[in-house]
């Protein structure tokens, strides 16, 4: 992990009427690093990635990436510039098939309107044998399996050549055996391809297992940031969100 800062996320508020979620947040994403983000359920960790993605603009604060103000430009631009997000809830075209799904990625991703539909096709394989979909190329997006759409939408993501992935509950809905080989491919894309990944996630052994560093939030206020074990004996932590201490070490790798 390289200590340069990647994305800097200063004072950043986001307000839905009334509803404040997210309240003068800050902390910083470094270069190659597995960051986690964790926190109960209306903490604002989606809100912060649609944020950071464009989806939302925040109503103060600053998002910064490789020191580019990149705050409200629109998600075309943000994924153009090297930034992308899977969904929480899976979203492939249904109607297309597994390549060309992946292809979307590389033709409106940092090449958008710079690459052709033949190189768009051999970024798209290399990526479906990356995270094990290369067989059912040619099959509707539709008859995948849960666990395979999302391996649908990380090889569309990696497809768009960023440097930065927003995981947001990847692992969601996963059997202990789905999250064991989606982490392994998490690592292996951080590790090997150099990536930096963000995960938004409540599978608590999985991203304390694979996470460098861990930040909290708490009723869209940043609570705690650290190594796994450092955040896992917190007080504020374990009252917010872990519930018991030495369940909450459990999770974390030894």
């Amino acid at each position: 992990m390289d200590e340069k800062e990647i994305i800097k996320i200063h004072n950043v508020t986001k307000r839905f009427g009334g509803l404040v979620a997210l309240d003068k947040v800050t902390f910083n994403i470094y270069k190659g690093e597995i960051l986690g983000i964790i926190g109960p359920n209306g903490a604002g960790k989606t809100t912060l990635f649609n944020c950071i993605t464009g989806v939302y603009r925040p109503d103060d604060g600053k998002i910064f990436f490789n020191g580019l103000d990149i705050t409200g430009k629109p998600p075309h631009r943000i994924t153009q510039l090297g930034i992308v997000k899977t969904h929480q809830i899976v979203k492939p075209f249904n109607e297309f098939t597994v390549l060309e799904n992946a292809m979307i990625g590389a033709l409106f991703g940092r090449r958008a309107g710079k690459i052709s539909k033949d190189e768009a096709r051999e970024i798209a394989l290399k990526n479906l044998e990356l995270v094990g979909l290369i067989e059912k190329k040619d099959e509707l997006a539709s008859g995948l399996t849960l666990h395979e759409k999302k391996f649908l939408e990380l090889a569309r993501a990696l497809s768009a050549e960023p440097e930065v992935i927003l995981l947001d509950e990847a692992l969601a809905g996963l059997n202990p055996k789905e999250v064991e080989e989606s982490l392994d491919i998490v690592r292996m894309i951080n590790k090997e391809l150099g990536k930096t990944i963000v995960m938004v996630e409540h599978v608590m052994h999985a991203v304390m297992n694979v996470a460098n560093r861990i930040v909290v939030l708490h009723f869209g206020k940043l609570l705690a940031e650290g190594s796994p074990k450092e955040v896992a004996e917190m007080p504020e932590v374990i009252t917010a969100y872990l519930g018991d201490k030495d369940l909450a070490l459990k999770f974390v790798k030894r």
